[in-house]
């Protein structure tokens, strides 16, 4: 494939046992997609984005609106905007990937309900416009070594939770090889409240996924359960999994 810009990675795709992957100029998974199943979530931190899902009323996700800071291979953007059927908004600043994701990926063409937008997560969040909008915002911005979030500080994170509704959560991943995990985490709880924040074990492969709510909720163990059983028979997620290996930091 060509090359994006003199500043962002060349895009390339590729394949083995009917999974296809995105790679940003280098030989890191950046996303993945199932061929035989384009609209499922494949990787297990990728789903694990999804746990949001544990703090609201299944029945009013369509209603909700869900930002993605970071396309990647569109496994969350389609999930969102295809299974859930809710406004979606999906934020990338490089074309080709956006390019890579329409041919290779099965992202489906903007609607009344997904928009995709080109341009920098950071402004985006900064922006006057979303401020209180978004009840689902997932964040997974990587360079193409995979090696730290491109955006980590308090300020941004700051930025995060004034895009909130009252009821919203970010669900934001921090693998990285070289990034400190207990540095990101404090600057999350630093923009949040410590007692907003909830963060998964590790996955095998060391991705860190960590929940932040605008507003702190303690649902009992019976409410969460409740929640994990509906979420996995509506939507085929590991929820009841995520139980096991989810806990509130503060």
């Amino acid at each position: 494939m060509s090359q994006a810009g003199p500043e962002l990675p060349e895009v390339n795709v590729s394949e083995h046992d009917g999974i296809r992957y995105l790679h940003l100029g280098s030989e890191w998974i950046q996303g993945s997609m199932r061929i035989a199943a384009p609209d499922e979530i494949d990787l297990e931190y990728v789903q694990r984005m999804m746990a949001w899902l544990l703090f609201v009323d299944p029945a009013s996700v369509a209603q909700r609106h869900a930002m993605q800071l970071g396309l990647g291979a569109a496994a969350l953007t389609k999930f969102c905007r295809r299974r859930l059927r809710m406004q979606t908004t999906a934020i990338e600043l490089n074309p080709q990937v956006v390019a890579a994701c329409r041919t290779y990926f099965k992202l489906p063409p903007d609607d009344a309900r997904l928009s995709v937008v080109l341009g920098d997560a950071a402004e985006v969040a900064a922006h006057a416009h979303w401020q209180g909008r978004i009840d689902a915002l997932q964040v997974d911005l990587y360079d193409e070594e995979a090696a730290a979030p491109v955006l980590d500080s308090e300020g941004f994170y700051a930025d995060c939770r004034r895009l909130l509704t009252g009821d919203g959560c970010m669900t934001v991943n921090l693998f990285g090889r070289s990034s400190s995990y207990a540095a990101s985490l404090e600057r999350i709880a630093a923009a949040f409240g410590p007692e907003a924040v909830w963060a998964f074990k590790p996955t095998r492969e060391g991705n860190t996924v960590v929940l932040a709510l605008r507003t702190p909720q303690t649902p009992g163990r019976p409410e969460l359960q409740a929640r994990a059983d509906a979420v996995e028979s509506r939507w085929g997620l590991p929820a009841r999994k995520w139980l096991k290996v989810l806990r509130r930091i503060g």
